[in-house]
């Protein structure tokens, strides 16, 4: 008996809507946290803090990139796109981690040029801020990330990581500005090595989020039991001999199986036929994000 998993947790159609829904939700908490930082940082005299600000503005293109191309992953397959719209979710997660490793690399000049320069220290007030920014994108990274573990979606962890990112600045930019209050004149220069020091924390973010959104564009084989689970499910169909170069490709939220089975080759073609097709809809049923399957029928042991 094939391996049945969850149809209601691996709904695709439903697992898009979440992620873009949880994008959104996102979207509109970094416009409050953007804004927060932003005043808090020109007010404070803090340029780690108008940093972390402008790493959260990208945050909200971003988010709206990744909203985006969630919606468009959704739309069914049509004449110039047969397999469907699945890999608008990888390149949303792709353009989203160019926004941020340009945005590392700007940030780090203007970082050094604020070293360069005296300037006045940050205010104390700028601590409290970067507390309530810090609890809120820890939690936030926590629900998206399930979330994206639990629909397998690139696009979905990208945003996770953007929070997380987030939480590590606003960290950064804590430890410098407490630095440079403690320390006196002679340390305000902290707040700066603190806004150089999140720009590596966002490069580093950035080529981590890169990296999985080209190898699913690049259609790189998926790890995990899918590849277990759908041989199972076809050695199981009677008529069955052998099982052999099973194939899989991920198409945003949903899967593409390619697979040869072996039959017996004295069976008639219509036989072979009909093994093919309840090969095919025993792979289906094992899990909802699988589009489709094609089925190569060959004599067993050829």
């Amino acid at each position: 008996m094939a391996e049945r998993i969850d149809p209601i947790a691996n709904d695709p159609a439903s697992n898009m809507q979440s992620g873009a829904r949880i994008a959104l939700a996102g979207m509109l908490v970094n416009i409050v946290l953007t804004a927060a930082k932003l005043t808090a940082g020109v007010l404070g005299n803090s340029y780690v803090l108008i940093a972390d600000g402008i790493e959260s503005a990208l945050d909200i293109a971003g988010s709206f990139v990744i909203w985006g191309g969630l919606k468009l992953s959704l739309r069914p397959p049509d004449a110039t796109h047969p397999y469907g719209h699945g890999k608008a979710e990888p390149l949303a997660a792709a353009v989203v981690a160019a926004l941020v490793l340009l945005a590392s690399i700007g940030l780090a000049i203007e970082s050094v040029r604020e070293i360069l320069t005296p300037h006045h220290g940050p205010a104390a007030f700028t601590l409290l801020v970067l507390v309530v920014v810090i609890a809120t994108k820890e939690f936030l990274y926590r629900v998206v990330m399930n979330l994206g573990k639990r629909v397998e979606s690139t696009a979905v962890k990208t945003d996770a990581w953007h929070h997380r990112a987030d939480a590590l600045t606003s960290t950064a930019a804590f430890v410098g500005i407490t630095i440079a209050l403690i320390g006196g004149e002679k340390w305000h220069a902290a707040d700066d090595w603190a806004a150089l020091f999140a720009c590596a924390i966002i490069a580093a973010n950035g080529w981590r989020l890169l990296m999985p959104a080209l190898h699913e564009m690049l259609d790189t084989a998926p790890r995990g039991e899918i590849l277990e689970t759908i041989q199972r499910a076809a050695g199981s169909v009677a008529g069955v001999v052998e099982v052999e170069k099973c194939l899989v490709r991920k198409m945003g939220v949903f899967f593409y199986v390619d697979l040869h089975v072996g039959v017996g080759g004295a069976i008639s073609v219509r036989d072979g036929h009909a093994i093919a097709h309840q090969v095919k809809d025993a792979i289906k049923n094992t899990d909802a994000r699988i589009a489709d399957v094609l089925v190569h029928i060959e004599p067993a042991g050829s």
